[in-house]
Formats: structure tokens, C-alpha cells, sequence
């Protein structure tokens, strides 16, 4: 993770930690704040060490031996060898959705997640290209920082609601000065709605400007960009086939992510935004144009057979 990225994070982060203790001070005062600012570095312990199991368990994902993915483990050790660092865990779900994601605290502790989609409609290079992406997410620690930026999202939202309920049933008993009921009140009112879409706006945040340094780390890690711009292409045209076919009524509806886990799979989630500001990926059409910029550069030269 390079300087910048690492210091635009901290300060994302902060913000999401600050948002989290602004309610708890809402809620109960001083020692609501306290409180928040614990309940905070609690769920960030949490999402330290339970970030793999929570996301695998969430999105359905079964530990696949090398028995049962032979080809898929081969893949996964040689870009393991190529990045310098251990072999993931592999897991694969049973959905059509084409799509993968990795998870876990660091490279000791990671897993890489296929589904049977993605497996069925992309070529061998581009299925190298989409796992070696997702090797350069573990590597660059993207992973953890995506979960507890998760995590602290979702313990804000939780907060909201409280703080709703207090408001309902008994008004902030957060101010120790007693300043003001009526701008309390209407103050509280705003944080409530406001805080939760906030910390959605910061956790996408994070999770778009590291898509472009995976895809760049990826291509890097598989030797040639342009299997990765191939599959995010093919990915990006079976998620607007299935949504034209989806509502014409001749095709049912995919299972979608879950919120929680949707900003760690590779692609975005057909139907799961709102306008550009809730994307959790930045524009496919940006990803391929700077894979395919990368292609030209001299690093790569012509394209080439990247997996044996």
C-alpha cells in the first residue's frame, strides 16, 4: 500500500470511527461517547480477526479441496508463487453470478472465493486474471481494511436506530449541560438519518479507490493485463444481458450479495447501486481503458500466453 493510499484510508477511516462516536455522544452524553469510542475499537478487534469466516459464512462459500477444484488450486499456487506469498484458501459458491472476491487479515490468513458462474464463462487466462486481482488485494492488506471499514459502517447504522428509539421514547439525554431541547433534538434527528448514509458514502469510498490498485497489482502479478480487461468486459455484459432479461420477465431474478459483503467481489452488483455516488466499483468502462493504457506500455509489450 503506497503513502497516499494508506493516508487517504486512515483518514476514511477516522471519519467513520468519528461519525460512530458523534452518535454514541448523542445517545448518552459523555459517557455515550466513551462508550461508542470502546463499542469502536471492539468491533475493529472483531473484524481483525473474524473478517474471513464472516464473509465466507455470509456469502454461502464452501472450502473446495484440490480434489474437488484441481484446476482452480493449481491457478491460485502458481500466482501464490509469482506474488511471494502463501497460498490462500480456496473456496468456491454454488451461484450463477459470475463474480469472486478474497477475504481475511493478512496473507497467513486469507481465502480467495469463486463462484460456479465465473468458473463456467470465462476463459482460463481471464480466470487467472480475475484470481490474480484478487492475490493483489491480499497482498496490498485491502481486505482487512474493507472489513473493519464494514464493520464500523454497520455498527453506526446499529447506533442510528438506537438513537432513533431514544429519541422516540425518551429524547437524547446527551447533552451534559443541558443546552438547548429543541436544537438537540433537531440535531439528533439529522445525525440519525444523515450518519448511516455517510458512513455507506465513506466504506464505498474505500472500497473504489482500491479497485484500480488490484487491478493494476493483478496485472502486474499475472504478467499481462489484458486477460483481466477481457473478463471484467465479459462480466460487465452478462450483468446488463441478465438485467435486460430480468425485466422482460424471460429470466429470474440472480440471489444477490449481501450489503455487507457486496464492495469485496470483483464485480459490482447487478441492480445494487444508486447513481454513481453509491457504486462499490468504480465504472468497469474506467477499469478496462486503464488495464488496456497498462497493456501499452513497454512493462508488457505484446500479449503473451500467461498460464502454462
Amino acid at each position: 500500500m503506497n503513502t497516499s493510499n494508506m493516508l487517504k484510508t486512515t483518514i476514511l477511516l477516522g471519519t467513520l470511527t468519528g461519525l460512530l462516536v458523534l452518535i454514541g455522544s448523542a445517545i448518552g452524553g459523555t459517557g455515550g461517547m466513551i462508550f461508542a469510542f470502546g463499542f469502536a475499537i471492539l468491533m475493529n478487534m472483531g473484524a481483525w480477526y473474524f473478517s474471513d469466516k464472516l464473509a465466507l459464512a455470509m456469502s454461502g462459500a464452501k472450502e473446495a479441496s484440490p480434489q474437488d477444484a484441481p484446476e482452480l488450486h493449481r491457478m491460485v499456487e502458481d500466482l501464490a508463487a509469482r506474488a511471494n506469498m502463501p497460498k490462500p484458501r480456496v473456496y468456491l459458491i454454488e451461484s450463477e453470478m459470475p463474480n469472486a472476491f478474497a477475504t481475511g487479515r493478512d496473507p497467513q490468513h486469507a481465502a480467495v472465493a469463486a463462484t460456479t458462474g465465473i468458473m463456467s464463462i470465462l476463459t482460463r487466462d481471464e480466470l487467472a486474471g480475475v484470481m490474480a486481482h484478487e492475490l493483489a488485494h491480499i497482498k496490498h492488506r485491502d481486505t482487512l481494511v474493507s472489513s473493519v471499514a464494514a464493520t464500523i459502517a454497520g455498527a453506526i447504522t446499529m447506533l442510528a436506530d438506537m438513537a432513533m428509539w431514544a429519541l422516540i421514547f425518551g429524547g437524547f439525554g446527551g447533552s451534559d449541560e443541558e443546552e438547548g431541547g429543541a436544537a438537540g433534538a433537531v440535531g439528533g434527528i439529522l445525525m440519525i438519518f444523515l450518519a448511516p448514509i455517510a458512513a455507506v458514502i465513506i466504506q464505498l469510498a474505500i472500497s473504489r479507490s482500491r479497485e484500480f490498485g488490484a487491478d493494476e497489482g493483478g496485472a502486474r502479478i499475472l504478467g499481462d493485463p489484458r486477460p483481466l480487461a477481457n473478463a471484467l468486459e465479459k462480466l460487465e455484459a452478462w450483468s446488463m444481458q441478465r438485467m435486460q432479461l430480468m425485466q422482460s420477465g424471460m429470466a429470474a431474478p440472480v440471489e444477490q450479495p449481501r450489503p455487507a459483503t457486496a464492495h469485496l467481489y470483483i464485480a459490482p452488483v447487478p441492480g445494487g447501486t444508486l447513481l454513481n455516488l453509491f457504486r462499490t466499483h468504480p465504472p468497469t468502462e474506467a477499469r478496462v481503458m486503464r488495464l488496456r493504457d497498462l497493456a501499452n506500455t513497454p512493462e508488457f509489450g505484446s500479449p503473451r500466453r500467461v498460464m502454462a
